[in-house]
């Protein structure tokens, strides 16, 4: 291996490992600006969100540009193919950053009233399953990637609850529909960021054991 290609693995690594540090603050801003109802912040997450696609476009065409010259096999290619495709889940966690961060702005101009979700301990374990997939990918720890599978079902559970949430405070309170719409729509963001959040664990585990183990986290 030429000094040039450590290089590029090298930019490579600290280039993912910048654009999950941009996007896990989007992130947590968005849950931010939904708790306090804080529409200046929400814009900010918004406003973010430009930078975190130019810099996604530039990772892709950085481990493209590096497949086509080096032609690297095993655990470097291995790399580099697990890079493109936790490049992909960490950009779509920002774009539902944004999406939170729009339903943040939405709630202001509605009723407030209080709020009958699990949103906050949703909010809390969905950051905790992207913060701990990202500490996986940091540190290369398989183990730790395969912990970020056994969260995802308790997102599950409170996504459903939130669903038969909705379906009653709407039945009691029909003029409150926009309310709890925009409530599921975040609980639906959450929900997805967590499977994104379990995508990129399980390219960890590819990345350092060479197994693809897709939605099977739990042996």
């Amino acid at each position: 291996m030429t000094k040039h290609f450590e290089n590029q693995i090298e930019s490579l690594k600290k280039k993912i490992l910048h654009l999950t540090a941009m996007v896990e603050q989007s992130l947590t801003e968005a849950v931010r600006s939904v708790r306090d109802r804080d529409i200046a912040l929400a814009d900010k997450v918004i406003a973010a969100d430009e930078s975190i696609d130019e810099f996604e476009v530039e990772v892709e065409e950085d481990c493209l540009k590096t497949l086509a010259l080096y032609q690297p096999v095993a655990s470097d290619l291995r790399f580099i193919i697990a890079v493109l495709k936790i490049n992909n889940d960490i950009e779509r966690i920002g774009d539902l950053a944004v999406n939170i961060a729009q339903r943040a702005k939405s709630l202001v101009t509605l009723k407030s009233e209080d709020n009958p979700f699990e949103l906050p301990e949703m909010s809390e374990l969905t950051l905790a399953m992207v913060k701990k997939s990202i500490d996986a990918l940091i540190k290369m720890d398989a183990g730790l990637a395969r912990e970020v599978g056994t969260m995802d079902d308790r997102i599950d559970d409170m996504h459903k609850n939130a669903y038969r949430t909705a379906e009653s405070e709407i039945s009691k309170s029909p003029k409150l529909v926009g309310y709890y719409i925009n409530l599921l729509g975040i609980s639906r963001y959450l929900e997805r960021i967590a499977d994104h959040a379990t995508n990129i664990a399980e390219d960890v585990v590819y990345l350092v054991e060479g197994n693809i183990i897709r939605h099977q986290i739990v042996e």
